[in-house]
């Protein structure tokens, strides 16, 4: 089904998550994947890693490169504009942890990436942009993508020209979310804007925005040729959207799900939202177990130190679940309900409870929804 290579021709599905700040790590991809047929290759983020900080982190202790040794066709997105952290990055994410691409982000509109020059704001001098590819594509061997946003005015003539810029100095394929900065998440993305730039480029184009049901990510191909749709928050809500699609179009169910529909409506898709919750807690457990009762933090940092896999403050795993509910719950009714009870839950163990006795009512998941933030 895609047009042109993505990943060199590693990818054969033309859907993926999108990399999400607090959301895109390992738990979510388990999760993810658990919807989409074994067959199946696409790309897999990171939460945003900050080519400063990266070079010097203990990689067994960070949460944002926590990985399971089974995932493959791992993309990391690095926010940077500095050769030299860039290199460094890239070295650390290429060798020592087994990145399969380097996604460079251009499109983070959050004033911290902004004064420092990183992110969206790199798409106001086009000129050093198509530094940071290049130097990206010097400090690599492995595939380079940009994922960016919109011109400052929506302008179609710019996103030409600022794309080319990418694709001269080494850029691989691009993703394009067509909001502007300004935007942020609100309003309506300019799909047309997709369509420009697969008109213009020759490389592969992954379109981002707007994207909540199947619905819409068949229309975004229509509308747009895009080579690949990009899920951002609404995977966070009904991640079976993936198995939703490739039933759609012919694939076989997910592994260990044969013989089933994928969920379709607000009644089963729902219910589908409370066990996908539980098995979300699962990956999060699994990902970043928690210390043995008898450990002390003493014996906690000496095993780390000696390589040894490390274990994580349960207070960290019910921030990320409360993170994950607060953006998927939009869709839900009483999700609200939800939220309040998770938040007042001490343990991970509580919070199983809170969702087993919640989804013993009816719940019913509405197909689109005004994100809150």
């Amino acid at each position: 089904m895609l047009k042109r290579p993505i990943l060199r021709g590693n990818v054969n599905f033309p859907l993926t998550l999108a990399p999400m700040v607090g959301l895109s790590h390992a738990a979510l991809r388990r999760v993810v994947r658990g919807y989409i047929p074994s067959s199946a290759r696409t790309l897999w983020p990171t939460e945003m890693l900050n080519s400063r900080r990266l070079p010097n982190e203990n990689f067994a202790v960070v949460p944002e490169v926590r990985r399971f040794a089974d995932e493959s066709n791992l993309v990391p997105q690095i926010l940077g504009n500095e050769a030299l952290p860039i290199q460094r990055s890239c070295a650390r994410l290429e060798v020592e942890w087994g990145a399969s691409g380097i996604d460079i982000n251009m499109g983070c509109p959050v004033r911290k990436a902004i004064a420092h020059n990183y992110g969206v704001s790199l798409m106001g001098d086009e000129g050093y942009a198509r530094e940071v590819v290049a130097m990206t594509r010097e400090a690599t061997r492995l595939p380079i993508s940009v994922k960016l946003r919109a011109g400052p005015q929506g302008d179609g003539e710019f996103i030409k020209r600022f794309s080319r810029g990418l694709v001269d100095a080494g850029a691989e394929w691009l993703t394009l979310h067509p909001r502007t900065a300004e935007q942020k998440r609100r309003g309506r993305a300019d799909w047309s804007q997709l369509r420009v730039l697969r008109e213009h480029i020759d490389v592969a184009v992954i379109g981002n925005g707007d994207i909540q049901v199947a619905e819409d990510v068949l229309r975004m191909f229509e509308e747009t040729q895009v080579d690949a749709v990009m899920i951002g928050r609404a995977a966070t809500a009904r991640p079976w959207i993936f198995w939703q699609l490739a039933e759609i179009w012919g694939w076989p169910g997910p592994e260990g799900r044969s013989g089933e529909r994928a969920p379709q409506g607000p009644v089963e898709e729902g219910r589908e939202y409370g066990r996908m919750l539980l098995q979300f807690i699962d990956a999060l457990e699994a990902i970043y177990p928690l210390p043995r009762a008898e450990e002390s933090e003493a014996d906690w940092f000496r095993r780390v130190a000696d390589g040894a896999r490390p274990h994580w403050n349960e207070d960290l795993l019910l921030r990320k679940l409360r993170f994950f509910v607060k953006n998927g719950a939009a869709w839900l009714s009483f999700g609200l309900d939800l939220e309040a009870r998770l938040s007042r839950c001490k343990t991970l163990s509580a919070a199983r409870e809170t969702i087993h006795s919640f989804f013993l009512q009816e719940i019913l998941m509405t197909a689109k929804t005004e994100l809150r933030y």
